[in-house]
């Protein structure tokens, strides 16, 4: 074995707190879409190892998923889409089309149908990894970009666009998504004490994989663009409540911002039937009764994490509600950093 230099990187994961929805097409195209989200301390993780045996490797261990080829074999069919769409279109374009042999190496701290942008995550940790690796001249737009390219044209994989820029410039984030694919992110400060009583309020609990949720986007988009009213009158009230939680975040009223995340979920579930089920509304209800002033599913729905706002001095009445209905329930920190990448030495495998 020989020396070799790693590349490492993370991206964090993200709760949305208004708007989601609105940032898929056909509505951002015609009416501009607006979402609220902020970073949490759950991440994606990608590694590169450079080999010297002619081979290239992609492993994600958090599903117990990995697949071998040589360098030169036809890799279009892998089952693993994002290491092979990511290691494709960055190899491709940045690298002159001369494969690499090497380890690619994942995980992430949420399982698949989290609703917490796990899936864009990860491929914004891969696509900034290799950015390192190649030296590719990306900034955070750029990435962000390029990971909802791979995810939603290069795979065509269902999905909006707001989780590809919360993982790549992180923090609290009011995005909006406006005609010709052009995105605005607008980075909010709170002030201290703000942040740590929202930080304080907030608990997680995951719901069950959403297996549901490409469904539901495509429905959503499928209505959106039928022109049915209920969607777009409902996307127009999301989008509202995003501009709203912004005003309400900044004036430290966290009891206001959890009535309007009650009001914003019902407007969520009117855009496509499965949005919520038997066991989300069975946890919701029990928070509700168990000290929860207010929340909502994060993502589309279907299962995955669900976050409740709730007075910090009941936030353990809640977990122990939730965890008694085998809810696994959790406070988060909120974080302030994007994706971060580097590299260090380590051996050939």
């Amino acid at each position: 074995m020989s020396s070799v230099l790693i590349t490492r990187s993370r991206a964090p994961l993200r709760l949305g707190l208004a708007g989601g929805g609105t940032d898929l097409s056909p509505y951002a195209d015609t009416y501009g879409g607006a979402v609220l989200n902020m970073t949490i301390d759950r991440y994606a993780f990608a590694s590169i190892t450079p080999r010297d045996d002619g081979r290239i490797r992609f492993e994600a261990h958090d599903i117990g998923a990995a697949a071998e080829y040589d360098v030169d074999d036809d890799i279009s069919r892998s089952e693993l889409l994002l290491h092979r769409g990511v290691y494709e279109r960055m190899i491709r374009d940045y690298n002159g089309g001369e494969r690499i042999a090497m380890t690619l190496t994942t995980t992430v701290d949420a399982p698949l149908g989290s609703g917490l942008g796990s899936s864009s995550a990860l491929v914004v940790a891969l696509v900034d990894a290799f950015r390192e690796l190649l030296s590719a001249p990306l900034g955070e737009y750029d990435v962000a970009r390029l990971a909802f390219d791979i995810e939603r044209v290069d795979l065509k994989l269902a999905g909006g666009r707001q989780d590809q820029y919360a993982a790549a410039f992180g923090g609290l984030n009011f995005i909006e998504f406006l005609a010709e694919e052009r995105v605005i992110v607008n980075p909010l400060r709170m002030r201290r004490a703000i942040h740590n009583e929202l930080e304080s309020s907030l608990v997680t609990c995951f719901s069950g994989r959403s297996r549901e949720s490409a469904q539901i986007i495509s429905m959503q988009t499928s209505e959106l663009g039928k022109g049915a009213a209920r969607t777009i009158d409902a996307m127009h009230k999301l989008k509202a409540d995003a501009i709203e939680m912004k005003r309400l975040l900044f004036g430290g009223n966290i009891e206001g911002m959890a009535a309007l995340l009650n009001e914003s979920w019902i407007a969520k579930k009117a855009t496509a039937s499965g949005v919520s089920n038997a066991r989300i509304d069975e946890l919701y209800a029990l928070a509700m009764d168990n000290g929860a002033l207010g929340g909502k599913v994060s993502g589309a729905g279907g299962g995955g994490f669900m976050f409740f706002v709730v007075p910090p001095e009941q936030r353990y009445r809640l977990v122990s509600a939730l965890e008694s209905v085998d809810a696994v329930a959790t406070p988060v920190k909120l974080i302030d950093l994007g994706v971060e990448t580097w590299q260090v030495h380590g051996r050939t495998v």
